[in-house]
């Protein structure tokens, strides 16, 4: 990859996630925090509209508007839509080189600490995830090569990818979080900025990185009407699996919890790792997890 001249951060792509929108407003605030000499940092808040009202979204999910079909298509009309389009001019503006890396902020209600989201096993964004990990053990990887056809900001450049921090509830902030997340992204500047001047702070040549499988929802019932398009809720999440996110999730251990107080065990053939367990977000998505395998990844 030659060199990188141009960097996004963004924040508050979802409205009522407050850890990416205040550093970004810092950012705006004090632009030499996240200056650095060989390449252009831009600080940029994504949903306007929801961040005012405390939503999450306006009309519909900001980052899943960012879809090739959609960005083209001058009839969706809704503020979604019209933002993602605005945001893309921004980003990839005719006429001009468009920014080399999209640094995408968001928070979580899952127990998630501060992981990196990957589109793909792009090997600067594997070295990176191997440094930033070394550096601070709380820094997990999750690769979803699914997600570059769903739409998301980051799929919008080759280095886009996503600082996801928690458990921060909706619309509320944790200093803790806060600080180690804006320590986080000084960790990514100075390590562009290394390997720009052919410097790369590297320490680990392997890194350990959890790689989507699929995605599970609640158990639901079968019947369908009003709001319940896809069934109404039958369980909760296991108190033995609530909180434990990136740990091992064996066969035959709970995973489920009835409102009667029966245990769903988990009926998989190997050993799996959830993550974004019970995210309120999703419960809209129909989701209740991901589960991810474990691996290790020469760099």
């Amino acid at each position: 990859m030659s060199q990188i001249e141009r960097v996004a951060i963004v924040g508050g792509n979802h409205g009522n996630e407050l850890t990416g929108v205040h550093l970004v407003k810092k950012f705006q605030q004090y632009p030499n925090l996240i200056d650095r000499s060989s390449f252009e940092t831009l600080a940029l808040l994504g949903n306007l509209k929801a961040i005012e009202e405390g939503k999450r979204y306006i009309d519909k999910d900001l980052n899943r508007c960012f879809t090739n079909q959609g960005l083209q298509n001058s009839q969706l009309s809704s503020y979604e839509d019209k933002r993602a389009k605005a945001i893309q001019q921004i980003l990839q503006p005719q006429n001009q080189p468009f920014v080399d890396v999209i640094v995408d902020l968001h928070s979580t209600t899952a127990n998630m600490g501060l992981s990196l989201i990957f589109c793909d096993m792009h090997p600067l964004l594997l070295r990176l995830g191997a440094y930033l990990s070394s550096i601070n053990p709380m820094v997990k990887v999750f690769v979803n090569q699914q997600s570059r056809e769903g739409g998301f900001l980051r799929s919008l450049c080759e280095l886009g990818f996503v600082i996801e921090v928690g458990a921060v509830a909706q619309n509320t902030l944790n200093a803790e979080l806060f600080q180690q997340t804006e320590q986080l992204i000084y960790a990514v500047l100075d390590y562009f900025e290394g390997y720009n001047k052919g410097n790369i702070p590297q320490k680990n040549s392997t890194l350990t990185l959890y790689e989507y499988i699929e995605t599970i929802d609640y158990p639901r019932s079968d019947v369908y009407g009003g709001l319940h398009l896809r069934g109404e809720i039958q369980a909760m999440i296991h108190p033995h699996l609530q909180f434990k996110d990136y740990e091992p999730l064996n066969p035959g251990d709970p995973m489920f919890l009835t409102f009667e107080g029966k245990d769903i065990l988990y009926e998989g053939e190997s050993t799996v790792y959830p993550i974004f367990i019970n995210e309120a977000a999703y419960y809209e998505k129909g989701i209740a997890m991901y589960l991810s395998k474990k691996q290790q990844q020469v760099v």
